[in-house]
């Protein structure tokens, strides 16, 4: 990966309780010949979303590396629904 910033917030947006991560860019799939010069995408991760779902560290770690395996999903074009899809197997 390249041009991606990685960064952690205490809390998600308003209106958006509970979001764990986000993704902030142009997919590397709808990339065209023209694209450059761009900032760099972004994910960020909500500290206090994360933090409320895990009961113990271990399970904090787990749920951060989900989530930035989630979000660099997106930055490779793969959609949620599509992540649902895998996650079932």
């Amino acid at each position: 990966m390249e041009n991606v910033q990685v960064t952690v917030e205490d809390a998600p947006p308003a209106g958006q309780p509970g979001l764990l991560g986000l993704y902030q860019g142009i997919p590397l799939t709808g990339r065209g010949f023209a694209y450059a010069g761009a900032l760099p995408d972004k994910i960020t991760l909500y500290r206090s979303s994360l933090m409320a779902i895990s009961k113990s560290e271990s399970e904090l770690q787990a749920n951060i590396a989900r989530t930035v395996a989630h979000e660099i999903a997106h930055h490779f074009g793969i959609s949620d629904d599509r992540l649902r899809e895998i996650d079932r197997y």
